[in-house]
């Protein structure tokens, strides 16, 4: 307790004896014990900052992870992937409507980046869309989600086209799919790549979150909060972690012995195989049930269908865990043709919406909240 308040013991003794903290003691546990909440709220009146190595908690109103369920303000988030549009889940999430008030500042349409992976275009949009607008700064919800939406409007008309199909709708999944895939735009595959924007919109405080919250408590603007995110998120144990899950799929449907001998190949050696397991979830991950129970509805490639299954019954065999929505986005992706770096995009794009969210909370909160003291381990100085 002493360290966690950054005091003395003695300090800590004195604080229960003049009443300002209660403690309790439990028949079977040395010492004492606080309650967190009360701790918490003690050292937010007794410190003008977070001693060694503690950041407060993150109060939020967005998702909720319970019971291996998925929630997004209290909506069960794959009923509304498949019963609402992304961008409508984005406004949700968000708490306001994007409106079209230009009095924020119209930002100019996007150069034509150069041929790169889609999570390095998002990049290049969102850059120059914070350069361009001179009206970036602005906090305000409606002002944000404004902005927030042109944003996202401006990576669906940049991303590059593959396919020679025409549109299938004005939804943002609708322009999303024909840079993704060279085939047909059916209504359900449309409705299949809203499923998983809207799975991966949000999904509590992941690292590419936390980033995007500590750079809109330092009052970053949303353009700087979405970087901040990407920038978190461009790796292979987050974002990256989805082009992993691609390679493994791929290699297992490619293995001339077939899909069970790949699978057993790979737990041999006592590894987990991408797109296993979670850190939160414990049995099962939701979305990729949802998005997976979606692609066998819809059929075809029966190959890809069953080299998941190869895959979900090898683990849950050994003790490895589950599928998560990794190798769910790498089974769409491989479903429908789609360009090897889908995955990430797709989980960029979705992901984006979380990103604003959240910076909306934070703007409303105490600035620069997130300085925890560092614990120095170095060469000390000579006295």
């Amino acid at each position: 307790m002493a360290r966690v308040l950054g005091v003395k013991p003695e300090s800590v003794y004195a604080y229960v004896s003049r009443g300002q903290l209660n403690s309790v003691r439990i028949a079977g546990i040395r010492g004492s014990l606080f309650a967190v909440g009360e701790v918490e709220a003690f050292g937010r009146r007794t410190e003008r900052r977070p001693p060694a190595g503690i950041v407060e908690r993150i109060h939020t109103e967005l998702t909720l992870i319970e019971g291996d369920r998925l929630y997004y303000r209290g909506r069960d988030a794959t009923e509304l992937a498949f019963s609402t549009d992304f961008e409508d889940v984005a406004e949700m999430l968000w708490g306001t409507i994007a409106g079209s008030d230009h009095r924020w500042g119209m930002p100019v349409p996007p150069v034509s980046p150069t041929p790169a992976r889609g999570v390095d275009i998002i990049r290049l949009v969102v850059d120059h869309m914070g350069a361009a607008d001179r009206h970036r700064g602005m906090i305000a919800s409606d002002a944000v989600a404004y902005k927030a939406m042109c944003t996202l409007n401006a990576i669906l008309k940049v991303l590059p086209v593959v396919s020679e199909f025409p549109r299938r709708g004005s939804s943002m999944a609708a322009r999303l799919w024909p840079r993704l895939s060279p085939m047909a735009p059916t209504t359900q595959r449309v409705t299949l790549l809203n499923a998983a924007m809207v799975l991966l919109a949000d999904h509590d405080l992941a690292a590419g979150t936390v980033a995007a919250r500590v750079a809109a408590s330092a009052r970053g603007s949303i353009y700087a909060v979405i970087s901040a995110g990407l920038g978190a998120f461009d790796g292979p144990l987050h974002g990256g972690a989805t082009t992993v899950a691609y390679d493994f799929l791929s290699s297992v449907l490619a293995d001339p012995a077939g899909p069970d001998h790949a699978v057993s190949e790979y737990l041999r050696d006592g590894h987990r195989p991408p797109g296993c397991g979670h850190i939160v979830y414990r049995h099962r991950d939701p979305r990729a049930e949802a998005l997976i129970d979606g692609l066998v509805r819809d059929g075809g490639r029966r190959d890809v269908l069953a080299a998941v299954e190869a895959v979900r019954t090898g683990v849950s065999g050994s003790g490895a865990g589950f599928v998560n929505s990794d190798l769910a986005l790498a089974a769409f992706a491989l479903r429908y043709r789609m360009i090897p770096d889908a995955c990430a995009t797709i989980f960029a794009v979705a992901r984006i919406a979380g990103w604003v969210a959240h910076a909306i909370e934070e703007y409303r909160e105490p600035r620069l909240r997130y300085r925890p003291e560092g614990v120095y381990t170095g060469v000390r100085p000579a006295r």
